[in-house]
């Protein structure tokens, strides 16, 4: 059966950038499904011969020493390019008859992959119905999008039903592509793979959990998207969110899409939506002191670049343990972390020396970069009385593993082939994702709760972040990758 993928935003950056790069690894690895067709639909007016240059000049950037000429010439003869633009129906009703054409009239599975705006989800999604594409009397039709997955609950809702008016609920794929990486899906193998660990993940061992995405970056040319979506609509609401969820869920039945997104479903449904008090004293939103420096930047704006947020889920497992989650622009370094941090014993026998206690053991979760897991508990220094020591015991993904690990997209892509939706949000989920958030933000927005909190560039948030969990007893870990 031939299987074909169409991206919308052919033209576009996440196409040569990532997209592309990541199906020619897919086709040196061999894992492309058989008979596969690469068509790029955009309105620049291309021949298909066209776009394979341009596309051989970005692939060679982006696969780097993996790109080989002669593989390429063999990868280009499955790339294709139609010329069309996407509120106009004819070009639909001729790349029908083009799908058909490279098929050979064939049984297929089709992938339509919408990397345009998201204001085109809703126009891509009405015109592939309009002209027939969706349906599945002749194979798998298959729909892929970015996020963000509207702006707030209500338009998250609206994208939600336009994209059922077409397709149903298992052909709609939402990609996140932090769900692709290696380090995340290694979390789930770590606590369902691994007798040892699940029986303390839980309120009796664990004190508090953190999870951190820190972008060194600051804002640059992206600021006039950044300036009305902020960190929350940017991380919080897929990223975080998405990261918590796996951290906190109960182990699935079997590992199959709708199983397992049950169980991330669950996780965010035992979280409450804050009232407007819990958001002014569970939350801190911050923003890096040159931000209404940058171009197209108001210069009274008040959009938050660091947001810090302790949410709890009320379920047995997870009672009273407090979860924080931080993200921010123009921070220390660039990492995404997930620290484990247990209780102290109950009893310590040892001293760790004048005027300090020892300190908890910890799991340190590095998704990216120097992806790996650290294990850190107490030892004692040889030949020093009974005197103790942090130690880590650590796995590195580049340590075990001498090739580069994957881009999350090549594994995000040949699932969408397959048709395991397994690291794909469904609709329910994204819902609930925009309940828990809708607050927050209007509470900031509209009532001006907590106060916008400045910090420099390149420290680890606003002071304020740092004061608002020592007043819980805790501290966050401030962790450089490779620490």
């Amino acid at each position: 059966m031939p299987n074909t993928i169409v991206i919308f935003g052919a033209s576009g950056d996440l196409t040569s950038r990532k997209l592309v790069p990541a199906l020619y690894q897919l086709f040196i690895k061999k894992r492309l499904p058989p008979d596969t067709h690469i068509v790029g639909f955009a309105r620049s007016p291309f021949s298909s011969e066209d776009w394979r240059n341009k596309l051989a000049e970005t692939t060679s950037k982006f696969a780097g020493s993996d790109f080989k000429s002669e593989t390429w010439a063999e990868f280009a003869k499955l790339v294709f390019y139609h010329s069309g633009d996407i509120d106009q129906a004819p070009a639909f009703t001729s790349l029908a008859e083009k799908l058909k054409e490279l098929e050979k009239g064939a049984d297929s599975t089709r992938v339509y992959y919408l990397a345009t705006a998201p204001r085109l989800y809703q126009e891509g999604a009405a015109q592939l119905g309009a002209a027939g594409l969706a349906d599945e009397s002749h194979g798998p039709r298959r729909i892929v999008i970015e996020k963000p997955f509207g702006t707030d609950l209500a338009s998250g809702e609206a994208l939600n039903a336009s994209l059922h008016k077409v397709f149903s609920e298992k052909q709609i794929y939402r990609i996140d592509h932090y769900l692709g990486k290696e380090t995340v899906q290694n979390i789930l193998v770590f606590r369902f793979a691994n007798t040892i660990f699940e029986p303390v993940w839980n309120r009796n061992y664990i004190d508090h959990v953190q999870i951190t995405v820190a972008e060194e970056v600051a804002v640059g040319r992206r600021a006039g998207y950044y300036d009305t979506a902020g960190v929350m609509r940017d991380i919080f609401q897929n990223h975080l969110l998405q990261l918590l969820a796996v951290t906190a869920m109960e182990v699935p039945a079997r590992f199959e899409a709708d199983l397992v997104r049950n169980e991330k479903v669950k996780v965010l449904q035992a979280i409450h939506p804050m009232s407007a008090d819990e958001v002014a004293t569970d939350t801190v939103r911050g923003q890096y002191e040159r931000y209404r420096d940058e171009p197209d930047v108001p210069p009274e704006s008040q959009t938050a670049t660091f947001a810090a947020v302790k949410m709890n889920i009320e379920n047995w497992r997870w009672q009273g343990v407090p979860f924080y989650l931080r993200s921010g622009k123009a921070m220390n370094c660039r990492t995404t972390q997930i620290v484990i941090q247990f209780r102290e014993p109950p009893h310590m026998v040892f001293a760790a020396g004048k005027n300090r206690k020892p300190e908890a053991n910890r799991l340190v979760i590095n998704v990216q970069p120097a992806e790996g897991i650290q294990l850190q508990f107490q030892t004692k220094v040889p030949d020093s009385g009974m005197k103790l020591r942090f130690t880590d015991l650590e796995f590195r993904f580049d340590d075990e593993y001498h090739k580069a690990l994957p881009d999350a997209y090549e594994r995000l892509l040949l699932d969408t082939f397959i048709g395991d939706a397994s690291l794909f949000a469904r609709s329910d989920e994204v819902e609930r994702a925009w309940e828990l958030c809708d607050p927050i933000l209007s509470t900031w927005e509209k009532v001006g709760l907590p106060e916008l909190a400045m910090y420099p560039t390149g420290a680890w948030g606003p002071m304020e972040a740092q004061r608002w969990i020592w007043r819980d007893g805790r501290e966050w870990l401030d962790k450089r990758p490779g620490e």
